[in-house]
């Protein structure tokens, strides 16, 4: 009985967590340009037109373009971070963790406008690459968390022995040190990617203006009503997302790159 309850409880939370995907699925097929659930009509045109429409389009590549300019900047800031704070086990040290993991644990408009504020300051407000700074310090958390996770599961031992045969520190973090924590690297660039892909207030206070990522699109775009596209990006992110942490998962130790595993480490 308790187990067939248990079964019935996680089922229909599984629903109510599916259902708002479930409609807007639904919705970006309808054949008529309609909000319409259960879809009349069955057509993909809506997903063709993310691609075929000229501000779709370059919406879309404004959007693949920070994201991974942002997350490559996030990965090179978190790298030498983490590992200055693996080889330092000074208290100190801690504070650079701290500021680090800072700006992610914040509300997103607190940090939205401290950057809106900063690069109006500086003069460079409304510049592309400004958002491209803003979105790697902001999701710069995802990879520092995931390097630390990566750099603590190293043994030691390792390092001093390639120390005691002579290697320097740059040798030691290509040969011994880059390998073992690759997987770490590749995940909190896929977190960072992926996020960033579907961030829209602090791209909209930094360059909202003059360059139009996806999610800024939809917002502009519901200012003149409601097309089907919206619903077809909205499907595009969750598909995207869902494809990403996939082959994180079936290539790496999920549940151990996401912490699962800490306390198992001594």
């Amino acid at each position: 009985m308790n187990t067939l309850l248990t079964r019935l409880y996680f089922t229909l939370i599984g629903i109510f967590l599916a259902a708002p995907i479930v409609v807007v699925a639904g919705v970006s097929v309808n054949a008529k340009q309609s909000l319409n659930f259960p879809p009349q009509g069955f057509s993909l045109a809506w997903y063709g037109a993310i691609f075929t429409d000229p501000g779709w389009r370059a919406a879309l590549f404004a959007s693949l373009t920070l994201a991974l300019l942002s997350a490559a900047l996030a990965v090179a800031i978190a790298l030498p971070l983490a590992w200055f704070l693996w080889r330092r086990l000074a208290p100190w040290a801690q504070i650079f963790q701290l500021l680090g993991i800072a700006p992610f644990t914040l509300p997103p408009v607190i940090t939205a406008l401290g950057l809106l504020t900063f690069w109006a300051a500086t003069g460079f407000y409304g510049q592309p690459w400004t958002a491209v700074i803003s979105h790697a310090i902001f999701f710069v958390t995802l990879p520092l968390l995931t390097l630390s996770l990566g750099f603590s599961a190293i043994d030691r031992s390792l390092v001093e022995a390639a120390s005691t045969m002579g290697a320097d520190d740059r040798t030691i973090f290509r040969t011994v040190v880059l390998p073992l924590i690759m997987p770490y690297l590749v995940s909190g660039y896929a977190f960072a990617f992926v996020l960033s892909l579907n961030e829209y207030i602090v791209a909209y206070m930094t360059v909202g203006f003059v360059m139009e990522t996806l999610p800024i699109k939809i917002f502009n775009a519901l200012r003149y009503g409601y097309t089907p596209v919206m619903a077809s990006v909205t499907i595009l992110f969750v598909a995207v997302a869902a494809l990403i942490f996939g082959l994180v998962a079936r290539f790496g130790d999920l549940p151990k790159l996401l912490g699962a595993n800490a306390g198992d480490r001594s």
